[in-house]
C-alpha cells in the first residue's frame, strides 16, 4: 500500500544547521556496534535504479539493517542541492523504502529527521552510482552530495560509484555493480573491525569509492585498491552552438588530460578501486590559509 507524506520546509530546516542556525535534530553518531549496522541507503539515480536495489540486496545479505531513503526520480548531477522548495512529497512504495520527491540531499535530510528521528543510523551509503564520480564529476555528483549531507550531520558516509572514465555499455556497468558491492561489504567490515568501540570514520570525513568496470562482461576482479585524491581536472567540457534564434545547443565532450599521479582517475584507469577521503566543508587546510593571509595582507575595507 502506498503512503504519501508532504513535509513542510520548516521541518527539514530543523535538521539543517547551516540554514536553521541550530544544532541538527538528530542524535550524534554512535560508536560502531559489534554486529551488523543500521544503514541509510540513498543515491541519485532514483530509488528503483539497479545500483541501489543491488546495494540493498547485497548489504542486507551481509546482515545489515538497510533502509532506502532515496529520490523518487533520477537526480544525477544535482550535487549538494537541497531544500529548494517549500515542501517535498514523500512516498512509501514498499516496506523499508522511502521515495523522496527531491534531491539526494533532501532524501538524507528527511531520512535523518524522520525515518531515523532521534536515533541516527550507523552509516549512510550513497549508491552505487551508474558511472564514475572521479575528478570534476565528483564535485557535481548527486551521489557524493547525498554522502555530504550525511557528513554535515555527523553521520559517517560512503559514496559508491561503478564505471570507468570511458563508460562501457549499460549492461556491462550493471554487471560490474556486483564486484563493486562485494568490495563495499569488505570495506564496511574493515571499518567496523578497526573502529572497535569508536566511530566508523573520523568525524567529518567520508569516503568516495570508485570501482572500475573490469573485463568484457564487467564481472572481472579489480587489480587492487588505492588510497587516492580527487584528480583536479574537470573531465567534461561543454560546447555551445548558437542556433540564431535566441537558443544555444549544448553538447558535452570528455576532455581527458594526463591523470594526476596518485589521483582517482589514475587508479580507475589502471583497473584499481579508488578510495578518496572527502569532507563536507570547503576548507583547504592551514597552508592555503597562510597563502590567503599573505594575499590580503595590508588590505583595508
Amino acid at each position: 500500500m502506498r503512503r504519501k507524506r508532504v513535509l513542510p520546509l520548516a521541518a527539514l530546516l530543523l535538521c539543517t544547521p547551516a540554514l536553521a542556525g541550530t544544532a541538527p535534530a538528530v542524535a550524534a553518531p554512535r560508536t560502531a556496534p559489534a554486529g551488523p549496522l543500521r544503514i541509510l541507503l540513498t543515491n541519485d539515480d532514483g530509488y528503483n535504479a539497479p545500483g541501489i536495489r543491488k546495494a540493498f540486496e547485497r548489504l542486507t545479505a551481509a546482515g545489515h539493517d538497510v533502509t532506502i531513503v532515496a529520490p523518487l526520480t533520477n537526480q544525477s548531477g544535482t550535487g549538494t542541492k537541497m531544500l529548494s522548495g517549500p515542501s517535498i512529497t514523500v512516498k512509501r512504495p514498499e516496506p523499508k523504502v522511502w521515495a523522496v520527491d527531491g534531491t539526494p540531499g533532501d532524501s538524507v535530510a528527511f531520512g535523518l529527521a524522520e525515518v531515523f528521528a532521534g536515533d541516527a543510523p550507523d552509516l549512510v551509503v550513497s549508491g552505487t552510482n551508474f558511472g564514475p564520480n572521479v575528478a570534476g564529476l565528483a564535485t557535481h555528483s548527486g551521489t557524493v552530495g547525498g554522502a555530504v549531507a550525511a557528513l554535515e550531520h555527523g553521520v559517517p558516509a560512503i559514496a559508491l560509484s561503478t564505471g570507468g572514465v570511458a563508460a562501457p555499455d549499460p549492461v556491462t556497468t550493471v554487471n560490474a555493480m556486483g564486484p563493486t558491492l562485494d568490495f563495499a561489504v569488505k570495506l564496511i567490515d574493515r571499518l567496523r573491525t578497526r573502529a572497535r568501540s569508536g566511530a566508523l570514520l573520523p568525524q567529518g570525513v567520508g569516503l568516495n569509492v570508485n570501482h572500475p568496470v573490469v573485463g568484457a562482461d564487467g564481472k572481472g576482479t579489480a587489480a587492487g585498491v588505492a588510497a587516492t585524491f580527487q584528480d583536479p581536472q574537470t573531465l567534461l567540457e561543454p560546447d555551445f552552438t548558437d542556433a540564431g534564434d535566441g537558443t544555444w545547443k549544448v553538447t558535452v565532450k570528455v576532455d581527458l588530460r594526463p591523470a594526476a599521479k596518485g589521483g582517482d582517475i589514475e587508479a580507475v584507469t589502471a583497473n584499481r578501486i579508488a578510495v578518496s577521503p572527502m569532507s563536507p566543508n570547503w576548507n583547504t587546510g592551514p597552508v592555503d590559509q597562510a597563502v590567503t593571509a599573505a594575499l590580503i595582507a595590508g588590505l583595508r575595507p
